[in-house]
């Protein structure tokens, strides 16, 4: 009995270790391993001594997704902060048919995708809800894409690669959403995000002052490395974005950004007030009318989400200062006034466009309904461009998607506009400020659509869905009153620990 205990567990163990040794894989044979190396390392030789901007390309592409997938929050550091420096430049510029900021967008998302994948197979995510905000905006993407591209299959329409192009907008916009939604987690990213997006800002407003100004050349860099739709001799600051009237939306949200993490911290005045001047000075530097009115809203919807109308003197000091330095510009846009209608010629050939190119198609033969077509261009060999683009923000969502997309635009603003003023009413942190400029910003956009489609406006659109997206993110303060503005709030409740801590010495 005694010799069977002690043989048994011998006999085990060695049956034990054979197995394991089975089990680990056997090294591969030199005659195999060597050989392949070799080949591998002639094959990298040679795309390396040809394609050298490919492998350096593949490199700094594997760099990213790597960061991103350690640290999320870079996707939206890196896209806040890139896209309004790159994304005037054209398709196949820089990468084969993307813009630089499309190229970004899809290494991020696909990297993001990947990593929430993984993680919900192992259960360390829970599965993504949607709210109102973000059923609207896929209202709309499927309003402006499917829906009107399966209309002009049922009526035989030629679909063009134009109208493809025009009907990923809003899926883009979407994408950059969730991009800034899924990677930023706490009140410290979102801060970072909007620093960021403030810095990148004054870069775009200098360069479009300095444009609009014709000094220091820029405006011959900008039209030799950006796009020759929007850059041109005239004095307008389209920037970087090389839309004026994009570049004016983009200076709105970063002064209702500036203002609202001011008002929450009340540290670094001078440097705040520097970049709201600024920004005041890149939206007059624009030269569009359209943009002084969007300044004037915001400036309203500013002052009405944070209580302070005393903002509104502010603000009118720094336009009055503005309006010295870019006099240039707006004399320029002044003198459109002196023709005998009384009215600037650019005003007046986009009345003539719609009525000419737009209005009799869209309104006839029941297009309205269902939209016409997603492309908001129409050829035009007369116009120097080739094109003639859709210069009313409500026709576009008429002829793009038909009322199904005037319905969904009308539900994303009503459901931003409430999330947006309650979050800013009763939060005094960075999420409070983000959505205090995401509610000045669809304010903005929803009465600008009467004249461009500033919604889909190339650098401010991503701003503003990006905005959107902070606004979402779930932090641990909050003040305690909703009734009131959050740096009234937070005064009070500092000054109630005050009280509280004196009663506990006096005791």
């Amino acid at each position: 009995m005694t010799a069977r205990t002690l043989v048994l567990p011998w006999s085990a163990g060695r049956k034990a270790s054979a197995q394991a040794a089975a089990a680990v894989p056997r090294p591969w044979p030199r005659a195999v391993v060597e050989p392949t190396v070799l080949v591998a390392a002639g094959a990298a030789g040679l795309v390396v001594a040809y394609q050298p901007l490919l492998v350096l390309g593949a490199c700094a592409v594997t760099g990213l997704a790597a960061l991103v997938w350690v640290r999320p929050a870079t996707a939206a550091y890196l896209l806040v902060g890139v896209t309004p420096l790159v994304v005037g430049i054209d398709r196949g510029v820089v990468l084969p048919l993307l813009r630089p900021h499309e190229g970004l967008l899809a290494v991020f998302g696909a990297t993001l995708a990947a990593r929430w994948l993984i993680r919900l197979r192992s259960g360390q995510v829970q599965r993504l809800r949607m709210d109102a905000v973000e059923v609207a905006i896929l209202l709309m993407a499927v309003t402006n894409s499917v829906l009107p591209l399966a209309m002009m299959v049922v009526r035989g329409r030629e679909i063009s690669g134009d109208d493809l192009s025009y009907s990923l907008v809003m899926w883009k916009l979407a994408a950059f959403y969730l991009i800034v939604r899924g990677s930023v987690r706490s009140d410290r990213e979102v801060r970072t995000c909007l620093i960021v997006s403030v810095a990148a800002a004054c870069i775009v407003a200098v360069i479009g002052i300095l444009q609009g100004l014709d000094l220091f050349g820029v405006r011959g860099f900008l039209a030799v490395y950006y796009s020759e739709v929007g850059v041109s001799s005239e004095a307008r600051g389209g920037s970087t974005l090389t839309l004026p009237a994009a570049t004016a939306d983009l200076m709105i949200l970063n002064l209702a950004i500036v203002t609202g993490l001011w008002l929450r911290d009340r540290r670094f005045t001078a440097l705040s007030s520097a970049a709201a001047g600024l920004f005041v000075f890149g939206t007059l530097a624009a030269g569009q009318f359209a943009s002084i009115l969007g300044l004037v809203v915001g400036m309203v919807a500013l002052a009405l989400v944070t209580a302070r109308f005393a903002l509104l003197g502010v603000f009118g000091l720094f336009a009055a200062g503005g309006a010295v330095v870019v006099w240039p510009v707006i004399a320029v846009r002044l003198e459109g006034f002196s023709l005998a209608s009384g009215l600037p010629e650019s005003w007046l050939a986009r009345l003539h466009n719609l009525h000419a190119y737009f209005w009799p198609e869209l309104f006839s033969h029941g297009n309205v309904l269902l939209g016409v077509r997603p492309s908001a261009r129409v050829p035009a060999p007369t116009q120097f461009s080739g094109w003639v683009w859709i210069e009313s923000g409500y026709t576009w969502l008429l002829w793009g998607g038909g009322i199904p997309l005037l319905a969904g635009f009308v539900f994303l603003v009503y459901a931003a506009a409430a999330r947006t003023w309650a979050v800013a009413r009763s939060r005094d942190d960075a999420v409070g400020a983000a959505a205090t400029a995401a509610f000045v910003g669809v304010v903005v956009v929803t009465v600008l659509m009467v004249f461009d489609p500033h919604v889909t406006y190339r650098g401010s659109a991503e701003e503003l869905f990006a905005l959107l997206a902070l606004t979402a993110v779930v932090g641990r303060r909050r003040s305690r009153s909703t009734d009131r503005p959050p740096d009234v709030a937070r005064r009070e409740e500092r000054s109630r620990g005050r009280d509280r801590r004196g009663q506990m010495a006096g005791v």
